[in-house]
């Protein structure tokens, strides 16, 4: 993340290529490609973002997939055919400028190329999801800011990441898509769902988490997520065991979690005053996504996400590390008032 100060005065021809379901490095192409944007403005500056984990657009499957969620056939065939080898042949060979959009972006909702002018699009409105009573999730609704929701968090029983049970990985990619069905269904986890959307939405671009919240010790965290609920009826897919069942399934769009005590900055740790209204602001990264007719958009709030995150003691320490003992380890109280919201931005 340090590099990103370094990129101004650009003057090169730049395609900036990443996968929206990288587990290393999903930050990296989305800030190179915007961090160029706003300082070279002699840079001929284009970025790629396709259905992929780190670095898979550089292999083909013959059909992509991640973890259990289908994306189309020969898609990173597609990417080199049609857009890396114009940029190569343009720059390297012909001196000439790509003749490519400078943006091609993958839905991955809809599994299509789209191309845009630039990134975030221009064309988008900027749109509210509503936490409401009853686990309601709205479009631009109404918001009630003495409405509560509240849940224990336990940092003894944190709530696992991924769906299935595995072995050590090195990197947990599989989690990018997984199903969300065993954290909906848990006391420690809010689940907010819209009614069956009765007409496509897209979402393109950047999601702001905005809670606010009263949390009963002095430091917690906050995993927020954005999921797409397939219809009892979807189809089952070729290359998943029998055991996933894909009519119901919750597919994790984007997640993003921020350690408590960081609410203001990462370079200004400060904790939390028991049960004072508190406002916890961050940014998950972008996403091109279509939540079909028939779907649901559904947002969940959580606070333990083990072991892909450690697990906080939920007792400001100074260093968690180097400083919590076993007995700073303790249930909390946390409360989502209805004055939270996530903005995202939609597609017109």
């Amino acid at each position: 993340r340090g590099l990103i100060k370094h990129l101004e005065g650009v003057t090169h021809n730049v395609l900036t290529v990443g996968g929206f379901f990288d587990a290393e490095d999903l930050y990296g192409p989305l800030s190179i490609y915007k961090k160029v944007e706003k300082t070279s403005p002699n840079a001929n500056n284009m970025i790629v973002m396709g259905p992929w984990s780190h670095g898979n657009w550089a292999r083909e499957k013959g059909f992509q997939t991640v973890n259990h969620i289908y994306f189309g056939d020969s898609v990173s065939t597609y990417y080199q055919k049609e857009i890396e080898y114009e940029f190569f042949t343009a720059v390297l060979k012909e001196d000439r400028k790509p003749n490519l959009p400078e943006a091609s972006i993958f839905d991955t909702g809809k599994n299509k190329w789209r191309a845009f002018d630039a990134w975030p699009p221009k064309e988008t409105v900027k749109t509210t999801l509503t936490l409401g009573t009853k686990e309601t999730l709205t479009i631009d609704g109404e918001q009630n800011a003495k409405t509560m929701f509240s849940y224990i968090s336990d940092p003894m029983k944190p709530v696992p990441y991924r769906s299935e049970i595995e072995g050590l990985r090195f990197t947990p990619r599989p989690y990018m898509s997984d199903d969300q069905r065993h954290a909906s269904k848990r006391n420690d986890v809010l689940t907010f769902s819209t009614k069956k959307l009765t007409e496509d939405v897209t979402l393109a671009g950047e999601i702001m988490a905005k809670l606010n919240v009263l949390v009963s010790s002095t430091d917690v965290d906050f995993i927020v997520k954005l999921i797409d609920v397939y219809p009892t009826d979807h189809s089952e897919y070729k290359h998943n065991p029998t055991n996933i069942v894909m009519g119901d399934y919750q597919m994790l769009v984007r997640a993003e979690v921020i350690r408590g005590r960081y609410r203001n900055g990462f370079d200004k740790p400060e904790p939390f005053v028991p049960n004072e209204p508190t406002n916890v602001n961050f940014q998950l990264q972008d996403v091109l996504h279509t939540f079909k007719k028939g779907h649901q958009i559904m947002i969940q709030i959580h606070s333990t996400w083990f072991p892909y995150i450690d697990r906080n003691p939920q007792k400001y320490v100074a260093n968690i590390i180097k400083d919590a003992t076993e007995d700073d380890y303790q249930k909390a109280t946390i409360t989502i008032t209805g004055a939270s919201k996530i903005e995202v931005n939609r597609l017109k």
